[in-house]
């Protein structure tokens, strides 16, 4: 049995906050560890699902994606991060918790490409030192932290990610941003809908027009369960308003 079904960029992204705040990786963390979450569009949803709290999203966002003309409201990196440790909150910056994190632990960074059958995530650098990237990956590593991409279908792209990288990045001449493939666990709509319904997505359209631009339409498989379960979810999210 399976539903095909789509979701704005919206609706996917409090889908993957949804999720995410109930996989069982983030779950150990907020009872048992730390779990830190900076800047970007889906997290800013996700500190949302973590406190039950309305969040001015538009302050949580640093590189951005506007048109030319973009009139709206000001989008800024001026709002908290999300710190918990132990499920309590602690005013400090996702940077400057790095050095009391540990194996266990997850520090959550979106990206702007994904190549989902790879399990590659990229990111779009244009700080010299590689901005919260460069700040937080090796850290993550040496310290067995777990780095979580929560990251839109619609970040998808066709090219092998090293291979871009690598035409990019090797360029002396170029201009414009550089790409990180940064290692990590990847966390869309796919892994979200398995967590809290058991479906199995497949990713088999987008594309959208009179605000469903960068829409998903997913294939949902499962029992009959699963699917009313999946089809409930999705009907909760429906309307979720644009980011701006």
């Amino acid at each position: 049995m399976h539903r095909i079904l789509s979701l704005t960029v919206a609706e996917s992204k409090r889908l993957i906050a949804k999720g995410i705040v109930r996989w069982d990786v983030v779950r150990r963390a907020v009872e048992h560890g730390i779990v830190a979450v900076g800047s970007g569009t889906t997290n800013g949803y996700i500190i949302e699902e973590l406190t039950g709290e309305p969040f001015d999203k538009k302050t949580l966002v640093t590189g951005r994606t506007l048109p030319a003309n973009y009139d709206g409201p000001k989008i800024s990196y001026s709002g908290p991060d999300l710190v918990l440790r132990k499920g309590e909150r602690l005013a400090v910056s996702a940077r400057d918790i790095l050095d009391e994190m540990g194996p266990g632990d997850v520090f959550m960074k979106g990206a702007n490409a994904l190549n989902y059958e790879r399990r590659q995530a990229g990111v779009l650098i244009g700080h010299p030192t590689g901005g919260n990237v460069g700040a937080a990956i090796g850290t993550c590593i040496g310290r067995r932290v777990r780095f979580v991409h929560p990251v839109g279908l619609e970040k998808s792209v066709g090219i092998d990610l090293d291979e871009a990288a690598a035409m990019i990045n090797r360029d002396a001449s170029g201009k414009g941003p550089t790409l990180w493939v940064v290692p990590g666990d990847i966390f869309t709509e796919i892994e979200a809908l398995d967590v809290l319904t058991g479906v199995r997505a497949v990713h088999v359209g987008a594309g959208g027009i009179g605000g469903a631009e960068g829409a998903v339409w997913l294939a949902l498989f499962g029992n009959e369960a699963q699917l009313t379960a999946a089809e409930e979810l999705l009907a909760s999210i429906r309307n979720e308003p644009p980011f701006v």
